[in-house]
């Protein structure tokens, strides 16, 4: 199963992190991974080089973390509560195979 986790801090959300597999279908086949790493990778970088933000970003199989500084997003809101509308919806629709949670995290 794929864990989503949407960090905030106050009212913003500052990140999210990505691990596992969904176990939906073998490696290459795999339409939930597929869509939830696509669209990581677009968030990360549209963080990145799009918005410029120096963001803590931590990479490896079947794990994505990436947190901004507070100060950088307010910018981001939207493209954070898109992204996480997005797996929320997916994981309506593929429960057995991603979980989306919110936690709070300190600076």
């Amino acid at each position: 199963m794929i864990l989503a986790k949407f960090f905030s801090s106050g009212n913003e959300l500052v990140g999210f992190e990505i691990s596992g597999h969904s176990g939906y279908a073998e490696e290459g086949s795999d339409i939930v991974c597929a869509s939830v790493s696509s669209c990581a990778y677009m968030v990360a970088n549209t963080v990145t080089e799009i918005y410029h933000v120096d963001a803590d970003i931590r990479l490896h199989d079947g794990f994505l973390k990436l947190v901004v500084p507070v100060s950088g997003a307010g910018e981001l809101q939207k493209l954070f509560s898109g992204f996480e509308l997005h797996l929320k919806a997916l994981a309506e629709e593929y429960k057995s195979f991603l979980k989306v949670k919110n936690e709070i995290i300190n600076y």
